[in-house]
């Protein structure tokens, strides 16, 4: 028989075979169409009907004189856990509480803002209050509202970024009580890490804006171990796993006697003690996106590099630091000769900015993990040390929060 006639007639029985058994394989895919369908609509509805979302603005008195401790103690609020049961995650779609810390500069004027659950309000305002006692907590209406990215008549420029750690999460960042930031020095001594940060914001010129947003969830295990079945990545195991890898126990065992920590270069010895002060905190999945935006032709590369360096001295040859990641260029003119691409993502990117969407469809990215302590670091109230003018400070100073606070 001729090749061609077998090829036609493979492809023939091929094709009776696929339809006669349609009735075996047509539900099943029905079905798991049906069931993705349903969980992004009742989650879709769940985020937006019965868990909205308020900003929450804070003002600054003129002189903060705690550490970034406080912040990490204010942070606990947000280790929140609860997503319901099976059931109530089909039938209502709950989900997991995310949070928003965000720092924001609108032509210079710097703003510190928390989006987050409607339900978490009040609980929010008491452990900030707490802790620092003399600031102001206003609910106020979303800043990304008032760009209308998009419309031709706005004209608004837009560039966005990503960042990731650049070593996994069992690396700790450079932190606080690195910078010597726990001991409460006098404020002449002080080198506070969000300094740069906060200079750079307060840089930003008319017309331009720069966003950054850190979204954070209590930690997981949600991605499944390459090579294993049931296994999913714990970042507490991964830290233990490096400790030992780096004091070499595993040859001890097998050697009968542990002289790894003898063994322990100082570099060494600082990355496994800052390893294990790292899985005594508070873990929380992250993902930072910042975005710049001008308007009338003033978009100026400036920011644009500014935006890629301003979480570089968080980080440390030997322990982690903040890589950039997706950002809304390409390196090379080939890449999108014709400029779909390019705009496709930004566009993508704005809109997961204005949702602030990172864990879950139809924004769902493979998130990394910080601790409190590292959290406190990148995003706490800084003190008399930041000198930046449009570092908006209350004028009078509260003597205590509000007698009537909500409980």
């Amino acid at each position: 028989m001729p090749f061609n006639e077998v090829f036609i007639s493979s492809l023939w029985f091929t094709f009776n075979t696929i339809t006669h058994n349609a009735v075996y394989w047509v539900p099943v895919i029905l079905v798991y169409t049906l069931y993705h369908l349903w969980y992004r609509y009742i989650r879709s509805y769940y985020l937006k009907e019965k868990n909205p979302w308020v900003n929450l603005e804070i003002k600054l008195p003129k002189i903060i004189s705690k550490s970034p401790k406080a912040m990490e103690v204010a942070l606990g609020i947000f280790h929140q856990g609860f997503e319901g049961t099976w059931l109530t995650r089909f039938t209502e779609g709950i989900v997991r509480s995310w949070f928003s810390l965000e720092l924001i500069s609108v032509e210079g004027k710097i703003r510190f803002i928390i989006r987050v659950p409607k339900f978490f309000k009040n609980l929010v305002q008491s452990h900030l209050y707490s802790q620092y006692p003399e600031i102001e907590i206003y609910e106020v209406e979303d800043y990304t509202r008032e760009v209308a990215y998009g419309d031709p008549k706005a004209k608004w420029s837009f560039w966005g970024v990503e960042f990731g750690l650049e070593k996994p999460d069992a690396y700790p960042i450079k932190t606080y009580i690195d910078y010597g930031l726990d001991k409460d020095p006098k404020e002449e001594f002080k080198v506070d890490p969000m300094t740069p940060v906060i200079e750079y914001l307060g840089s930003v010129g008319a017309n331009e804006q720069v966003w950054i947003q850190i979204l954070i969830m209590k930690t997981k295990d949600r991605f499944p171990i390459l090579g294993k079945w049931f296994d999913k990545q714990d970042w507490r195991k991964d830290s233990q796993a490096l400790v030992d890898k780096l004091m070499n126990r595993d040859k001890s065992k097998e050697e009968g006697a542990n002289f790894g920590a003898l063994m322990l270069s100082p570099g060494q010895r600082e990355v496994v003690e800052a390893v294990e002060r790292s899985v005594s905190k508070l873990g929380f999945d992250c993902g930072i996106r910042a975005v710049y935006l001008a308007r009338d032709g003033k978009f100026n590369v400036y920011n644009q590099v500014g935006l890629m360096s301003a979480l570089k001295q968080f980080g440390s040859l030997h322990l982690n630091g903040f890589k950039p990641g997706l950002k809304t260029s390409f390196d090379f003119p080939w890449q999108d000769p014709f400029g779909w691409r390019l705009a496709k993502r930004k566009r993508e990117m704005f809109e997961a900015y204005v949702r602030r969407g990172y864990f879950y469809p139809p924004v769902q990215k493979k998130p990394f993990v910080l601790n409190a302590e590292e959290l406190a670091t990148i995003y706490h109230f800084p003190g008399e040390v930041a000198k930046t003018p449009s570092l908006g400070h209350i004028e009078s100073k509260r003597g205590e929060p509000p007698t009537n606070l909500p409980i």
